[in-house]
């Protein structure tokens, strides 16, 4: 069985006992998480998508480990006038064990 969901203005493909990386959520590792958004349920051949939520689905996970990404540089530069910017970025994470599809 496998559903697709949203979080963090992005869609997720996951399957039961799945690790998903995603945007930082609240809670500490151990914590139980539950995407009600779930934007399609399948087992097989059979596909229920929403319309555009599939009514009473959901997908429950557990943290597993809150970090920070590696390092994003935005670079700048005006060729031969000595114009430089450089600017770093960090995203802060999430990993998240699917657990249930329901």
């Amino acid at each position: 069985m496998y559903a697709v969901f949203a979080s963090g203005g992005k869609q997720f493909k996951v399957q039961e006992q799945d690790i998903v990386t995603m945007e930082r959520l609240a809670g500490e590792a151990g914590a139980k998480v539950t995407f009600t958004e779930v934007l399609a349920v399948g087992e097989g051949a059979d596909l229920k998508l929403g319309t555009p939520f599939v009514e009473g689905a959901k997908v429950e996970g557990e943290i597993v480990e809150q970090f920070r990404g590696s390092k994003l540089i935005a670079f700048k530069m005006k060729r031969r006038k000595g114009y430089r910017r450089r600017k770093g970025h960090r995203q802060e994470l999430t990993k998240v064990k699917i657990t249930s599809i329901a």
